[in-house]
């Protein structure tokens, strides 16, 4: 049960982060560098998601 909430935990972290990438974007004064880094942030919590939702390899 840990780790299902553990994900949803990760899962809300991942749309908050593509929440804040289109504020940025649509900003005027928006800073491509930190752009760039909320999407690494994201692309590793869909990382993480994904290795923690996989089945295990036995």
């Amino acid at each position: 049960m840990a780790l299902e909430s553990h994900i949803a935990e990760l899962r809300d972290r991942h749309k908050a982060l593509e929440r804040e990438i289109e504020d940025q974007i649509h900003h005027p004064s928006s800073d491509d560098l930190q752009i760039a880094e909320l999407k690494k942030q994201k692309l590793r919590l869909k990382e993480a998601i994904e290795r923690l939702s996989s089945p295990r390899a036995a």
